[in-house]
């Protein structure tokens, strides 16, 4: 194709796209080069980087090079089609294989043939430095074509809703909504990502990585799950401690103690399995399942002790192994130093040979647990036959083979040395647990959400019904007391039997006290019963031993995996895995040190307790997050297993508690207390991961039942709140506006940022979403009970508009607009001060209040802000890593960069990025008091006066805003001082007045003030001050012909007529005179609340209002200008 003819570009018919063939693209020359392909675009990325290019293929029929060797049809091409090449951005400047290159290209081939499934050739798998993606329906270089028709529409797909590094398959990404929607000679902007997944910056890499899957060992559900939760169920409680337990409680209760057990278990396999089917399982277990469904804080609680409690199982069952073995050193009278220490070394020869075991992988580890299983069956054989094979030499011991007269004996409770029901159901319940040893391994499993149900759920029934029936069994067979004398028996009939083995002519009641064989005495019972005997010893080695295996590999896998979410930082470094298997090597490590030092300690019926509490603490936890996810009706929560119901789990964490108190009320006491501690250390630290959990899901229902229920409650005055709408602009920008603001709407009432966007639409935007995450977040970390709300306008008029009327939810909207002072307003374009006040009067006509806050260094610092603290509130944006640009976009800029617009002020810089001041470079002096000022409300506040100047009523808003101030911890030691206007002849009576109105608010005062002199005339060299300040925006009409006055007063409405100045004189006057006052009252005061003087609309210039505020603010200490909407915000009734 090289250097042929490019044939003419038909245009699009009716219904087709017409489509540019790369952004940016150059006219096509007549002959082309090698350094473009066979449609001429340049080869390797294009200047857009966006992730699909779409070019119009040729109408005319040709052949490329190595097509009709594919595929038979290559001399025919579409007419009129796109091809869609995917382009990683990451390419560099590599060419991409030519298209027509046949199928080992390092480009991923895919179709969208039969029905949109994706076709991959081998190289798609482990493509290498690029991922382009041609579509075509019959040749190596494939077409996208959606139901035989040209468009970019993809249809549904499962490997669309993939997360972005899935380890299952490749992520695919459908076109963004920009890249479907958007005008075609526009480059769309940012890939976006579903909402709540996370992305990471190499997206598009991640996306096309398949991990090799060979090697990797996952196990089905009877490998993986049915055998390991039966293993670790049947624990040595099954051989030492199950007849104990028929001897206290009788056949009867025994059956009851077991069912109870079960209970609780099979609640809780049935929540197991409703989480485990609600999406895609990893590794983790039930740290994962919990976290997943109640967020890090439980989850962070619970992962910790539930792994540390399998850490300790494992030393638990060791030294029940190493007991066993000493038990047998010692009949044979083999014993090496003494019982205690023997355990200790037997205990960690062998926890070091399970580590081995574990270490080498998970395929030998389960190996060994089958082994481990069939002996542990044999050993159940081994006692069933036994039973019914009665030996006259055991039966001095008290078996006698199934008999009735022993099983009606021993079917009712017989409680000696103050055990009772509860005590003994506690010594059983943790041979119940272990249920979740499938569930822990839920990363190596092959099909963890059908696997876990099943496994656990069978497991369960299998183990109960192994339990009863070996209760029932021994209970029929072996009395309860026996004296092993074979001289016992019964020579002549009695006549007054009441035990059965008097019945069946044994006479044990010479040692009723004091026994050694029997239920109640002998704890070898199922050895002495069975037929092989040893293998009943061999039965007990495999429980402990298929048990510690377990625990000793759950243990690593659900800490990795807490680890892994990083909710505890400084644990960080045994997330590592190694290996094809991913295997947690510094967790084995960990474990192994921990069983051991348990080991050596070998005081473990201190800890057992502690460690049946932790289990149970966990289960209890997995019941409850069913019943919150449920409560919550998150549409997330579609379990695939159907047989659970929100109010049997909650039954069974209910009951799950009961029992770890009837097990050890002290320890169930500890638990608890640590698991709040962890859970209090995790929601304090807020760990930065998002997961959806059930909490979310049921704040958010709670919040919207609330404010539904709020709206529909009438406004009363004693609940008015002020809520606020601040126009800060960036929230980072105006620090001292917010803080001050905060002081009295935090845990009061509501406050929203407003930041208007101006500038082109599609820019701003793109910064929209992008700022309200980032800004939100800002908030958040600063502590600002605040949200953050941006809108895109033409102006900034437009923008308040829309924020006053559509801002905030049912009862839950502002009714107070505050911003900052215009400081600026005489260099501005007073086009902008003109839109500054039209806010005033749009926020009156919709009925707010307005505050107006003034500091005499000013509010902006978004000039002096460093890239070091931009970059802490953006670190968490991976795609805008610099530092926010603020450039001027007024009518004249030629710039298409977007600005953060501040509606308080036009104090607009368009210093880049590079240009912004660090804080480590030496600030001016005026700079610094900025700086400074701006964190002033931060501090404690001390002993001073809060002035408020409340000279006309506006409904109580100018005295109820210094009150909720004063309410403030920094605050708290400020004084309230009036001041009121009145007349000097009644300055008395006006303040008593004054005093019985503030005490009937209940509000503090420290004093009040009548200022009689308020009318009098200012000084001349104020009232000459003024009018210099306002010369330059006089009309003066009267020196000018009546048509140019006008046409002037038309273009620049802002303009101050002498009409005007001569009608609102003495209201000028005013706000001098008031200045005057302030100086001399309140210089020293912390802030001033004053009330605002309200122009009318249309009468009173923009100018000369601009003017009046700032004769009335300037020079002073931070002032509050506050107008209510005049109605009653405060009440003396109740």
């Amino acid at each position: 194709m090289e250097g042929k003819q490019q044939p003419p570009q038909r245009e699009p018919g009716p219904g087709e796209l017409k489509v540019p063939g790369a952004v940016g693209e150059e006219p096509r020359s007549e002959g082309k080069d090698a350094g473009a392909d066979a449609l001429g675009r340049p080869l390797g990325p294009t200047p857009s980087q966006s992730r699909f290019q779409v070019d119009l293929v040729a109408e005319a029929p040709r052949r490329a090079s190595g097509e009709g060797d594919a595929s038979g049809k290559g001399s025919e091409e579409a007419k009129g089609r796109f091809r869609v090449n995917f382009v990683d951005p990451s390419a560099g400047d590599e060419s991409p294989s030519e298209p027509g290159g046949g199928g080992s290209s390092e480009g991923a081939n895919v179709s969208f043939q039969n029905g949109g499934d994706t076709v991959l050739s081998e190289g798609s798998l482990h493509s290498g430095g690029h991922h382009h993606y041609y579509y075509d329906t019959h040749t190596n270089t494939y077409y996208l074509r959606t139901f035989g028709h040209n468009t970019m529409d993809a249809v549904p797909r499962i490997d669309h809703y993939r997360h972005t590094a899935a380890d299952l398959g490749e992520k695919l990404i459908r076109p963004s909504l920009a890249e479907l929607h958007d005008e075609l000679d526009k480059e769309p902007f940012e890939d976006g990502y579903a909402n709540g997944e996370e992305g990471t910056p190499a997206g598009d890499a991640a996306a096309t990585y398949t991990p090799d899957s060979k090697g990797i060992v996952k196990f089905g559900w009877i490998k993986g799950v049915l055998v390991r939760c039966m293993l670790n169920i049947w624990g040595v409680m099954l051989f030492i401690r199950l007849s104990w337990i028929v001897g206290q409680a009788g056949i009867g209760l025994s059956v009851v103690v077991i069912a109870m057990a079960t209970v609780v278990t099979t609640i809780t396999g049935l929540s197991t399995s409703a989480i485990a089917t609600n999406g895609f399982v990893r590794g983790g277990g039930a740290y994962y399942l919990i976290s997943r469904s109640l967020g890090p804080e439980f989850g962070g609680a619970i992962g910790l002790i539930f792994a540390f409690a399998n850490a300790v199982a494992v030393a638990m069952y060791v030294v029940g192994f190493a007991e066993t073995v000493v038990e047998l050193l010692k009949e044979n009278g083999t014993l090496m130093i003494d019982e205690m220490n023997d355990i200790r070394i037997i205990g960690a020869i062998t926890v070091v040979i399970l580590l081995g075991i574990s270490v080498a992988g998970m395929e030998w580890e389960a190996k060994a647990q089958i082994v481990l299983l069939v002996i542990l069956i044999l050993a159940i054989g081994d006692f069933v036959i036994g039973t019914f094979i009665p030996l006259d030499s055991k039966k001095a011991k008290g078996f006698f083979g199934y008999k009735a007269e022993i099983f009606m004996e021993n079917f009712g409770p017989d409680f000696r040395k103050e055990e009772t029901f509860f005590s003994v159901f506690a010594i059983f319940f943790p041979a119940a647990t272990g249920i979740l040893a499938g569930a822990n391994i839920s990363g190596d499993l092959a099909d963890p959400q059908s696997a876990i149900p099943k496994g656990t759920l069978l497991a369960i029934l299998i183990t109960t019904l192994v339990y009863m029936g070996i209760a029932v069994s021994v209970g029929s067979c072996v009395v309860r007391d026996a004296t092993g004398n074979v001289n016992n028996t019964i020579i002549t009939e009695l006549t007054n039997c009441t035990t059965a083995a008097c019945k069946l002519n044994y006479d044990f009641s010479s040692c009723q006290t004091g026994c050694h064989y029997g239920l109640m005495n002998n704890f070898q019972v199922m050895s002495m019963v069975s037929g092989f005997a040893p293998l009943i010893s061999a039965g007990i080695f495999s429980a402990t031993l298929s048990s510690a295996l377990a625990s000793l590999v759950s243990a690593p896998k659900i800490f990795q995996a807490l680890c892994k979410d990083n909710i505890y930082p400084g644990f960080q470094m045994f997330a590592k895995g190694y290996g094809k298997n991913n295997e947690p090597l510094r967790g084995y490590l960990l474990t192994f040190l921990i069983a051991l030092g348990f080991i050596l300690i070998a005081e473990l019926n201190v800890i057992a307790p502690i460690i049946s509490n932790f289990f149970l603490a966990s289960y209890a936890l997995i019941n409850f997050s069913v019943f919150h996810a449920s409560l919550a009706k998150s549409p997330g929560w579609r379990p695939a297993f159907k047989y659970y119901n929100m109010w049997i789990s909650l039954v069974g964490a209910i009951l799950c508690c009961i029992v770890m108190f009837v097990i050890n009320w002290w320890a169930a006491l500890l638990t608890y207390v640590i698991v709040l501690g962890l859970y209090i250390y995790v929601t304090y630290k807020k760990p930065d991961v998002n997961w959806g959990s059930s909490t979310q899901a049921l704040t958010y229902l709670n919040a919207l039942q609330h404010s539904i229920r709020l709206s529909g409650v009438e406004d009363h005055v004693k609940n008015f709140r002020p809520q606020c709408l601040i126009m800060t602009g960036a929230p980072n920008a105006r620090p001292a506006l917010l803080h001050l603001v905060h002081a009295f709407t935090k845990n009061v009432g509501l406050m929203i940022c407003g930041h208007v966007h101006m500038g082109p639409r599609r820019q701003a935007m793109k910064e929209l979403s992008t700022d309200l995450a980032k800004y939100q977040r800002w908030l958040i970390k600063n502590k600002m009970k605040a949200f953050y709300a941006p809108v895109h306008a033409e102006d900034l008029r437009d923008g308040g508009q829309y924020l006053m009327q559509a801002a905030g939810l049912g009862r839950m909207r502002p009714n107070t607009l505050v911003v900052g002072f215009k400081k600026n307003w005489r260099q501005s374009d007073m086009r902008d001060v003109e839109t500054y006040i039209n806010l005033f009067h749009d926020a009156f006509d919709i009925q707010y209040g307005v505050v107006v806050i003034r500091l005499k260094e000013g509010l902006d610092i978004s000039h002096l802000q460093g890239q070091e603290e931009l970059l802490s509130s953006q670190e968490k944006s991976p795609c805008s890593k610099d530092v926010i640009v603020k450039v001027d976009y007024s009518k004249k800029a030629e710039t298409d960069t977007s600005v953060a617009f501040v509606p308080s002020s036009s104090e607009r810089t368009s210093a880049l990025h590079k240009d912004l001041k660090s804080p480590s470079s030496p600030l001016n002096l005026t700079d610094q008091r900025l700086l400074d000022a701006s964190s002033q409300f931060q501090k404690k506040q001390g002993k001073s006066n809060i002035d408020v100047w409340w000279l006309f009523d506006d409904g109580g808003l100018t005295l109820l805003i210094p009150y909720l101030i004063t309410t403030k911890k920094k605050w708290k030691e400020c004084k309230i001082r009036v001041f009121i206007g009145g007349k000097i002849n009644r300055i008395d009576h006006d303040r008593r007045a004054m005093a019985t109105l503030l005490s009937k608010f209940r509000i503090d005062f420290s004093d009040i003030m009548v200022l009689g002199d308020i009318n009098t005339k200012p000084k001349k060299e104020n009232i000459a001050a003024f009018e210099e300040m306002i010369e330059p925006f006089r009309l003066h009409e009267d020196d000018k012909e009546q048509e140019v006055a006008d046409k002037m007063k038309e273009d620049e409405p802002w303009r101050i007529t002498d009409n005007e100045l001569e009608l609102y004189k003495t209201k000028t006057y005013r706000q001098i005179r008031l200045n005057e006052l302030l100086k001399e009252h309140s210089s020293t005061a912390n802030v001033i609340v004053m009330s605002l003087p309200v122009a009318r609309k249309g009468a009173v210039s923009s100018a000369l209002y601009m003017a009046w505020l700032e004769a009335l603010s300037k020079d002073l200490p931070p002032i509050l200008l506050v107008r209510g909407n005049h109605q009653s915000v405060l009440t003396f009734y109740s």
